[in-house]
């Protein structure tokens, strides 16, 4: 298999009733990525879970454990990026948790509309004064990387062709909104991330097309505006 496709369309090709909806994953446990131990993940793990989006308040959309199968890199530490300012962007672009939080969660909404773009929601906590730091970062790596950089996981790589700051409603204390292209067959794909802070969480919001990379046609998936508005304003 080409290692240097995007992770979600090996994902979709590999199961593709995880894009665009299907059951449960069978190998994932919805729990937080451990970065520290259980016994220090028990509050701000239970407080994340607290803070999640539910299926009554975005309408709509199954919200299911993450399945990182697939994934590009199963931790932080696997994922570097060619151009090392630019790691956050491939962090957040692949629903791994930046910087060094306390505990991280990530779930993907599945909408029952045909065609709907892929969401996933990563909730991160952080201890006083990190948060903005992530969020400081965030915003010199989509400064320093309009043209591109190659995420590298221990599954792989991913090229992503360009970076663009992108205008987003306010949401939390800070937010930053990004695109950045990819091609899989040479077709190009557009993928949309937010992140949002509210004192010591940050929210990334991250959709993109798996079914369209599967089946050769072109995409634009934006975020689901009602996701982003639930989720920041559980936030704060």
């Amino acid at each position: 298999m080409n290692r240097s496709v995007p992770a979600l369309a090996v994902l979709c090709l590999a199961a593709l009733t995880a894009c665009g909806g299907g059951g449960d994953p069978e190998n994932s446990t919805g729990e937080p990525r451990p970065t520290a131990t259980r016994s220090e993940q028990a509050v701000p793990a239970e407080r994340l879970a607290g803070l999640m989006v539910t299926p009554a308040e975005v309408k709509g959309y199954a919200v299911k454990p993450y399945d990182d199968q697939f994934a590009l890199a199963t931790s932080s530490s696997e994922m570097t990026a060619d151009k090392p300012a630019c790691t956050p962007l491939a962090l957040a672009l692949n629903q791994l948790p930046l910087g060094e939080p306390q505990a991280d969660l990530t779930r993907s909404l599945d909408s029952e509309s045909q065609g709907a773009p892929d969401t996933y929601v990563t909730l991160t906590t952080y201890a006083q004064g990190e948060a903005q730091a992530v969020l400081t970062d965030v915003k010199k790596a989509v400064a320093a990387c309009g043209d591109g950089f190659t995420a590298k996981g221990s599954n792989g790589s991913t090229v992503y062709e360009s970076v663009e700051a992108e205008d987003v409603a306010p949401a939390g204390e800070e937010t930053v909104g990004f695109s950045a292209t990819t091609s899989f067959q040479g077709v190009s794909h557009t993928l949309h991330t937010q992140v949002v802070r509210a004192g010591d969480v940050v929210g990334v919001y991250f959709a993109a097309d798996g079914m369209a990379m599967v089946t050769g046609r072109p995409s634009d998936a934006k975020l689901p505006p009602a996701v982003v508005k639930t989720q920041s304003a559980k936030l704060g």
